[in-house]
């Protein structure tokens, strides 16, 4: 009798001959290559450094593509956009120490964000490992220590046999729900080190799917078709399962009000009868939620800027489908269904009954007029300065094309009021909060989705972060426009400063360059536009090949917060 732990995969007889005579002159390098190669990568983004030059040079003997970038942390965003777009495992190469450690912000974007990042540094040679203190150049007393509590889990490989096996953990790590950079590190002499190993083939690391327990999506069915007034909050998980369409199926068989956070926008159609938009910094919008007497929260956590700032308080039962087992039940008790958001919201529709509401359409009509009323009263309705500047990028930016928010003004209303058209087309650094994200992220995206122009959106002093990757821009000839709208200092941070402290600011104003200037420095065209101009010059850029800046002097106002007493 053969019992399936006793069957083994048999090599074929080409994988016998290649075993018997590898290629010479190959290195631990190259079986961190072969591994990626075999795990279906084709691009990897990064930085040389020296102690990383033997896997850098296994790179530039292969055929994967290599992106490098001016400064790591970029390098890192870049990634993050391209798995973001992808859906794919990205490799990030590092070097140690500084190289290293520069990353780090972007790597708590990827793991806010939930984007499968695979970070691979190099180390010191073995014998400096463990806190010998040998003086080695770039040598820290425990490196992955510095990124333990930001990556999702953490490998490391201190021989050639061990590399496969460790990358193919690692990748395995980054694609399981929910998905999220990982971290993994290689020493100098075994990145270097010749080996004879056999080439690297059949890598397999398969994600788990992760299923919800049919008992808790039948009771939360029974909730949903027997309640009164349900209501759906759609998170960024619903974007990353790619689970739009089951999620606007299941609202429809519900009569189900959707709004969706900050980073699920796009996760269900914006002028639907049934979509709350994304309003969820308006007061109106969190008492319409508490009124709700079942909320159905899919790939969300429910924290600080998806609950308008932890103020809000639910009324009624709350079924929470969340990948992140941490995040589970983290702000509010709740019926939790940890599962991957597709795989939930298919069980719920094999299950749920429809219930019919013909007055949905009408209370999500209501609560969007408050909200506009709110905004009219402080002169930030539709003929606004900021409400015109997000129709015009709107109006200028093709529905499929993808946009990459930074921390800015700009961005802090399109968090709200910009409708992305389409499901994973608009991201923002809004999971971490850190500056410099959007212009080469949107790098990223460009080479995820080439042919497709894409638009990145900083403030100026954002933009400060990423001004090097012009020149990244220039040398790819990548199609990105960049709107840098110049209010001379850190806007967000003003306002906040003038607000919280009797209108004193610190540290707020900045002095500049010429950003036309700057950008044709590098070869890359420039246009200094006006509200009046915006939509035009943006559609202009978007349309031409190739890299574009398109600079904006203008001071934004926010409207006024509704969570404060």
């Amino acid at each position: 009798m053969t019992h399936d732990h006793d069957l083994v995969l048999r090599p074929t007889e080409a994988q016998r001959a290649a075993a018997l005579a590898p290629p010479p002159g190959r290195t631990g390098g190259d079986l961190v290559v072969e591994t990626l190669r075999g795990l279906g990568a084709t691009t990897v983004f990064g930085l040389p450094g020296q102690h990383a030059l033997g896997l850098f040079d296994a790179v530039g003997r292969s055929d994967l593509r290599l992106v490098t970038l001016r400064v790591e942390n970029n390098a890192g965003f870049a990634a993050d956009a391209y798995g973001r777009m992808t859906g794919e495992a990205v490799p990030l190469l590092l070097s140690t120490g500084p190289g290293a450690l520069t990353a780090l912000p972007a790597l708590a974007e990827a793991a806010a964000a939930s984007s499968p990042v695979l970070a691979i540094s190099s180390q010191v040679p073995v014998a400096g490992l463990g806190g010998g203190r040998r003086g080695h150049l770039h040598e820290l007393r425990d490196q992955s220590a510095s990124f333990r509590d930001v990556v999702k889990s953490v490998h490391a490989a201190r021989t050639p046999s061990q590399i496969p096996s460790v990358i193919a953990e690692a990748w395995e790590s980054a694609l399981s729900a929910p998905h999220g950079p990982v971290w993994v590190e290689i020493p100098e002499d075994v990145l270097r080190a010749e080996t004879i190993l056999p080439q690297v083939t059949g890598m397999d690391a398969t994600p788990h799917e992760l299923a919800p327990r049919p008992e808790l999506t039948a009771l939360a069915a029974h909730w949903l078709e027997t309640a009164e007034r349900p209501v759906i909050i759609a998170g960024g998980g619903v974007i990353r399962s790619d689970a739009a369409g089951k999620l606007r199926q299941l609202a429809e068989r519900l009569s189900a009000p959707v709004v969706t956070t900050f980073g699920g926008k796009g996760a269900f159609p914006w002028a639907h009868p049934l979509s709350l938009q994304s309003w969820l910094e308006d007061r109106h919008m969190t008492d319409f939620l508490e009124d709700a007497d079942v909320v159905l929260v899919v790939g969300s956590g429910l924290g600080e800027l998806s609950s308008n700032y932890h103020t809000f308080l639910p009324g009624g039962r709350v079924v929470q489908i969340e990948a992140d087992l941490g995040k589970l039940e983290s702000n509010h008790p709740a019926l939790g269904i940890h599962a991957d958001a597709r795989l939930a919201l298919q069980a719920l529709l094999e299950t749920v009954a429809e219930r019919r509401d013909p007055g949905a359409p009408e209370r999500v009509r209501s609560v969007l007029g408050a909200v506009a009323a709110r905004l009219a009263a402080q002169d930030l309705g539709p003929e606004s300065l900021e409400q015109g500047l997000l129709a015009s990028v709107r109006s200028a930016l093709p529905a499929r094309s993808p946009s990459f928010w930074d921390m800015t003004m700009l961005a802090y209303w399109a968090w709200s009021a910009f409708d992305p058209k389409h499901p994973n087309t608009m991201h923002s650094a809004q999971g971490a909060g850190g500056l410099g994200y959007a212009f080469p992220a949107a790098l990223g995206a460009c080479l995820a989705e080439p042919g497709t122009p894409v638009l990145a959106v900083s403030g100026d002093g954002g933009a400060m972060y990423s001004i090097a990757e012009l020149a990244t821009a220039r040398q790819h000839d990548l199609d990105v426009t960049w709107l840098i709208v110049d209010d001379g200092g850190y806007g967000i941070l003003r306002e906040y400063m003038r607000d919280a402290f009797d209108g004193r600011t610190t540290g707020t104003e900045l002095t500049r360059p010429d950003f036309a200037a700057l950008a044709e420095s590098f070869g890359v065209p420039a246009t200094v536009t006006s509200p009046d101009t915006l939509a035009a010059d943006l559609a202009k850029a978007l349309a031409a090949p190739g890299p574009s800046v398109v600079i904006l002097p203008a001071t934004l106002r926010l409207f006024a917060p509704t969570h404060l007493p």
